[in-house]
């Protein structure tokens, strides 16, 4: 069988994954159609939908969770609020390469940053009742939405790509001034769109969010990768871009899965801000009898949800830290082979009629990077993924990221060397298809 894919099998494979809509279908649920019909057709499929990463994990997180396993931590419940040598070395970290003092004691590890951003959604919609609303700076990572939707939370958003510069107050403050928000939410460099908000942009922020007393919940996931900057050397500029230089009321999200290609473990921190770790909240002195937001965090929540994060990876991010601050791991050199990835696969894309949908930070080109997005003239997003799919190509598309804009997440991660020609092909024939109006059996 070559491709394209008969319709018969996609809508056999979409049926038995009980998917009603496949514009509205989350990462997991496009992979898993992408993989059955694999299987059932032997196709290789060009997979871009699921941000894995794509490099062998550190060699140093993995001898250093190796000796902390010979040393028997897998008997022991890992301390709640983390091992010394994590909360030393985070902090160490975020002050090697972002330039903001965090005590050791708010630097919290997590099972990945999805639980960090969890467990945070839950203490910062009960400081203040009033305040019972996330705010979204989207686009986003999907899934932050679906646990809002978990928990039961009321949310709004708005796609910040007609809201860059000068025009970003104005629309935050339309918000923020209702008084019922709690948090903000942006990922920074953004997954999908890979723009990055610049230091003006954050500074908006921060000051509306000292304002209207919300927390700020910065996710840096994908952590310095902005390769336009050589960001890589500890204690000295240029900086990864904070939010906590402009506002003292922010957490920030720093996982191992990506920078360190450490995502099996699930290891990751929450970083609490001295001043807002150390507050007091009325509505969790209501809720919880007393404490600081630090202490309901950690002693309240984190420790009814997951009991704190596995031992012997803690030892492993903390070595990875620790490492990358004294300056002999130069973590960001790694990465940097997504960056070659995307400006290869943006050449094709281009080539065959695509555009870039989020394809500029304000003045200057998107970075190439982990991510990037395209459409196809004339499609919405759903329509481009149900076209692409019977060519062997799966994505997701950008309405699923609270993106108002018509396209498609592209993923860099699991692309390999033998597949940029086989895109090539395929794109090409898309696009003859779809220009002579021919449809797919």
């Amino acid at each position: 069988m070559n491709f394209p894919v008969c319709d018969n099998i996609i809508k056999k494979a979409v049926e038995e994954l009980h998917i009603k809509d496949l514009e509205k279908a989350t990462i997991r649920e496009v992979l898993a159609i992408s993989e059955k019909i694999e299987k059932e057709t032997g196709l290789e499929f060009i997979h871009a939908e699921m941000g894995v990463p794509g490099l062998p994990p550190s060699a140093i997180g993995m001898e250093a969770e190796i000796a902390a396993l010979k040393q028997g931590v897998a008997s022991i419940y890992p301390p709640i609020d983390g091992v010394t040598e994590l909360k030393t070395e985070a902090s160490r970290f975020i002050k090697a390469f972002v330039d903001l003092d965090i005590s050791p004691e708010g630097c919290v590890p997590v099972v990945g940053s999805m639980e960090g951003v969890f467990v945070s959604l839950i203490v910062a919609n009960q400081c203040d009742p009033a305040k019972d609303t996330i705010l979204f700076i989207d686009p986003g990572f999907p899934v932050q939405k679906q646990q809002v939707h978990v928990l039961g939370y009321k949310y709004e958003s708005f796609d910040v790509y007609d809201y860059r510069g000068d025009k970003l107050k104005d629309k935050l403050e339309s918000y923020l001034s209702k008084g019922n928000i709690s948090c903000i939410i942006y990922s920074n460099p953004n997954n999908p769109g890979w723009f990055c908000l610049k230091e003006e942009e954050l500074k908006v922020i921060g000051e509306l969010a000292t304002r209207y007393d919300a927390i700020v919940f910065e996710d840096l996931a994908y952590f310095a990768m902005d390769f336009r900057k050589d960001l890589g050397t500890p204690f000295q500029a240029p900086f990864q871009v904070s939010v906590g230089k402009y506002t003292d009321n922010y957490l920030l999200f720093i996982s191992g899965s990506k920078i360190f290609s450490y995502a099996g473990q699930r290891i990751g921190i929450t970083a609490i801000s001295n001043f807002i770790y150390n507050r007091v909240y009325p509505g969790l002195t209501q809720q919880y009898g007393g404490g600081t937001f630090g202490s309901t965090f950690i002693h309240r929540v984190l420790y009814g949800v997951s009991t704190g994060a596995g031992h012997s990876a803690q030892y492993a991010l903390a070595a990875m830290f620790k490492a990358a601050s004294d300056g002999q791991y130069r973590f960001l050199e790694e990465v940097e082979e997504y960056g070659r990835r995307a400006k290869k696969l943006k050449e094709i894309f281009l080539r065959n009629g695509f555009k870039l949908v989020y394809d500029k930070d304000l003045d200057e080109e998107i970075a190439d990077g982990f991510y990037f997005t395209v459409a196809y003239p004339g499609m919405t997003g759903g329509e481009l993924l149900k076209r692409l799919i019977p060519y062997g190509i799966s994505a997701i598309s950008l309405s699923t990221t609270g993106s108002k804009q018509e396209g498609l997440r592209i993923c860099t991660s699991f692309i390999q060397d033998h597949q940029y020609e086989l895109l090539g092909q395929r794109l090409g024939a898309f696009k003859s298809s779809y220009n002579s109006g021919l449809s797919i059996g």
